[in-house]
């Protein structure tokens, strides 16, 4: 039988500075008073007491202070100006698109290995190259954003990202409007066509309109993504991959109701950013299992 009186005390030692914010840093003193047992137990229950304390401290009081003090997001911003993220949300933007740029050069470089055909490799090239930017570019804003402070060179990048956007949404359908049995040859010739000619009013739209009209903006990204698939749906042209297609259209259009949340949600463009890495995942692979076995 043991009897064990426990006693803790946890003492501030003033304020250090890690990371840019305040945290504080406790001591702890663990007392065992134990009844009639042999010496081993006491020293294992002594060395448990400790190691517990230990755990604690690392993964509840230091982490949870360090998180109340983080500013995880700023205020919304005023209509016709942009969003200024705060620095978690900052490295956020960087990494969730970052990353994922080497894979986008492998991803496009295995579908021209695969082709069998110019239009293959023309197909993989155009959605390769579309992809590839559409990271390359946002990263490459985002890292400008965080460490520059200089504003012309940002606005310009941030038009370039913007623009992206609908050159991926083209590069997207042109594999599926070029290399699936066309059961309506004229309507996905036109709609192929027609892709191309969204994607650049779109871009003289952001260039011209840059912030200005931000719901407008978010609504022409949604009609351009969904369009062609809707005609293509009411036409009746079925192909392998519709359904991963809809299911990456369904994350794209979950990924919209954050890419206007900032100020609103903390991270929000980095959830976006993930949402969008999900939907292109998916049309991805569609794309390398049914057009390039």
């Amino acid at each position: 039988r043991f009897k064990i009186n426990l006693q803790c005390c946890a003492m501030k030692d003033g304020l250090s500075r890690s990371g840019g914010y305040a945290t504080t840093t406790p001591k702890a003193k663990l007392h065992l008073t134990v009844g009639p047992a042999n010496a081993g137990d006491v020293l294992g229950a002594t060395r448990l007491g400790t190691f517990w304390m230990r755990l604690k401290h690392k993964l509840f009081d230091i982490p949870c202070g360090q998180l109340k003090n983080v500013h995880w997001m700023n205020k919304k911003a005023p209509p016709g100006a942009a969003y200024t993220p705060t620095e978690v949300e900052h490295i956020a933007n960087v990494i969730t698109h970052g990353i994922w740029v080497g894979p986008a050069v492998y991803a496009g470089l295995q579908l021209i290995w695969r082709s069998g055909s110019d239009a293959h490799r023309v197909a993989g090239f155009i959605y390769g190259t579309a992809l590839f930017l559409l990271f390359a570019i946002s990263t490459f804003f985002h890292t400008v954003f965080y460490c520059n402070r200089n504003r012309q060179l940002k606005d310009v990048l941030h038009r370039c990202d913007r623009a992206m956007i609908y050159v991926f949404i083209a590069g997207s359908y042109y594999p599926w409007l070029t290399l699936t049995p066309p059961t309506h040859p004229t309507i996905l010739l036109a709609l192929k066509w027609l892709v191309w000619l969204l994607a650049g009013l779109g871009i003289l739209y952001q260039q011209v309109y840059h912030e200005k009209y931000k719901c407008l903006e978010t609504f022409l990204y949604i009609v351009m993504g969904l369009g062609p698939s809707i005609v293509i749906m009411i036409c009746g042209h079925e192909f392998n991959g519709m359904d991963e297609l809809k299911i990456g259209g369904l994350l794209y259009i979950l990924g919209v109701c954050f890419f206007k949340a900032d100020g609103k949600v903390p991270c929000a463009h980095a959830i976006w950013h993930l949402f969008v890495v999900l939907a292109a995942s998916v049309h991805y692979f569609a794309i390398l299992k049914h057009l390039y076995t």
